[in-house]
């Protein structure tokens, strides 16, 4: 099978958000990650900070082309929402779902996250991968990353119930399922290990 699109899920403090960067390097494609809070955005003319809101929690597809430019990739993919449209959390779902399918039709992307397992799951040229790593593992990366003073472990469990509760309420479907996935990996060899891994299961072909 040759695969037009891999969708990373992840632990928080996994290292998934780098290693779904760092395959989409290796593979020459596209990567949607955080923008697609700006794509939501510009869809439904509110400010990202509204979606921020909304978002499953934690960057580059959209990032790389200027504002006008993503407006309209956002109306040429038929996310406008007309003037008396009300943005909420099932309004950016939707909205989410059209661009996650937007980017299927496009091929070749690498998208993270935001039910895009479940969105995508009956397409059989689409590969899904679980993140996960060790608890010390977690900590020691987070510790790096969040601000000074920051209850690690707490911020652990709150971000990774959100992702939870966001798949359940919106998709009916639990976070860890194991059939949802084509590939649950641990992350402890390293990001970049980890990476050439999932390259392998789903393409067959070792990269350096």
């Amino acid at each position: 099978m040759a695969y037009r699109i891999l969708t990373v899920n992840r632990e928080f403090g996994s290292g998934g958000g780098y290693i779904a960067q760092a395959i989409a390097a290796r593979l020459g494609w596209k990567l949607l990650d955080r923008d697609i809070i700006d794509a939501i955005a510009y869809a439904a003319h509110v400010d990202k900070r509204v979606v921020q809101n909304y978002d499953e929690h934690v960057v580059s597809w959209l990032q790389r082309i200027n504002q006008q430019a993503m407006r309209s990739a956002a109306l040429a993919a038929g996310l406008e929402l007309g003037d008396n449209a009300v943005f909420d959390a099932e309004e950016m779902v939707k909205i989410s779902e059209k661009i996650i399918e937007k980017a299927y039709a496009d091929g070749d992307c690498v998208i993270v996250g935001r039910g895009s397992q479940c969105v995508l799951q009956q397409r059989p040229d689409v590969y899904h991968v679980f993140i996960y790593a060790p608890l010390k593992a977690r900590i020691a990366r987070l510790k790096d990353r969040l601000e000074k003073g920051a209850d690690v472990e707490q911020r652990m469990r709150k971000v990774d119930g959100e992702r939870a509760k966001y798949l359940q309420q919106y998709f009916g479907k639990s976070w860890c399922n194991p059939h949802l996935y084509d590939l649950m990996i641990c992350s402890s060899a390293g990001e970049d290990a980890t990476a050439r891994a999932i390259i392998f299961a789903m393409t067959g072909q070792a990269m350096a």
